[in-house]
């Protein structure tokens, strides 16, 4: 039996209306019951399109109502933090976009007010939540490459024209690919690997696509508290490269194969002594995994955890900004989440 969990959602985005929306309706006792946009057209315009009751333009509004249990925050990344603890303070669950907030003290602060007003806070990394990476993660503790010793994740993608905007021309926004795809990366790998990232290094080339000051594409080194060394390579630039992560070990290697994806799609193969074989994987729609978490952990009153907590999401983002600051110096930068 379902539990009753009445949404708000705060910005009439493009995530939430390819995805999020159908994905809490899939839940059962789960409705959507209003929309926030600071633009009252497309606001209106967005309820009616997809069956939403209010539009609201106020955020102290959306809060304010008593028909709404819980907000979903995808609006720019400058915003989360501020929205979030407003949301906290009004009683209402959490789920927020990556990254969680623009800076660690902002993380905190909303992690601190969720904690204080006794609300589940989920960050939405939708990634860990793919029948692929719970695949390799149960693989790596099975012990099925021995121990991990190297990892490489390639996310260089197009990013669309519709999707580019302040992603890649406000960096008071949070624009740039370590903010966006980076601290997806990091998170997928601390839950594959079961494992911490301590140190980066970073390069960026001149940006392409983004604006001055952006950075549209990053080649990373992370060290992670088990030793395992990790590549990543991540770009708005690249249309025709594929996604895909590796894990190598001691005993053999896993390759996910077109996985770094909101789409349930992709294959995860184990190299070894005995050959190659490809392993069988059910795939499901992440979000809806995302929200079947979320919905757990507000009905067992925090004895579950969504997919991806609100510590997750601090670890994460700390990850990212040690990315991005190694960029900036040249030097091997400590990753410091502080909890």
């Amino acid at each position: 039996m379902g539990h009753e969990l009445r949404w708000g959602l705060i910005g009439a985005s493009t995530i939430a209306h390819e995805w999020m929306i159908d994905a809490i309706r899939a839940q059962p006792g789960n409705a959507v019951a209003a929309v926030l946009s600071g633009d009252r057209a497309r606001g209106e315009a967005y309820a009616a399109k997809h069956g939403i009751a209010k539009s609201c333009t106020s955020l102290d509004a959306l809060l304010a109502d008593p028909g709404i249990d819980a907000v979903y925050i995808s609006t720019i990344n400058e915003l989360h933090a501020t929205q979030a603890i407003a949301a906290a303070n009004a009683g209402k669950h959490v789920l927020c976009e990556k990254p969680l907030a623009m800076t660690l003290d902002d993380a905190h602060a909303i992690v601190d007010a969720c904690r204080r007003a006794g609300v589940v806070l989920g960050t939405n990394h939708h990634l860990r939540n793919a029948a692929t990476h719970l695949a390799l993660r149960q693989l790596v503790r099975d012990g099925a490459i021995g121990r991990p010793l190297y990892a490489r994740v390639f996310h260089a993608v197009h990013l669309p024209e519709h999707l580019q905007g302040w992603r890649i021309a406000q960096p008071s926004a949070g624009a740039g690919v370590i903010l966006d795809i980076t601290v997806h990366d990091v998170d997928t790998l601390r839950f594959i690997l079961d494992a911490e990232p301590v140190e980066a290094v970073a390069m960026t080339p001149p940006p392409s696509l983004a604006s001055e000051g952006v950075d549209d594409g990053v080649m990373a080194v992370l060290r992670f508290d088990n030793d395992v060394l990790v590549q990543l390579h991540d770009a708005f630039t690249v249309a025709y490269a594929g996604t895909g992560i590796e894990i190598h070990g001691t005993a053999g290697s896993l390759i996910g194969r077109d996985v770094m994806t909101q789409r349930p799609v992709g294959e995860v193969i184990v190299r070894d002594a005995t050959g190659e074989r490809t392993v069988p994987v059910v795939h499901h729609n992440l979000y809806e995994r995302s929200l079947a978490r979320f919905n757990a952990a507000v009905m067992s009153r925090g004895v579950e955890q969504p997919a991806a907590t609100g510590e997750d999401g601090v670890r994460s983002l700390a990850a990212a900004l040690a990315v991005r600051q190694a960029v900036r110096s040249g030097e091997r930068t400590r990753v410091q989440a502080g909890l």
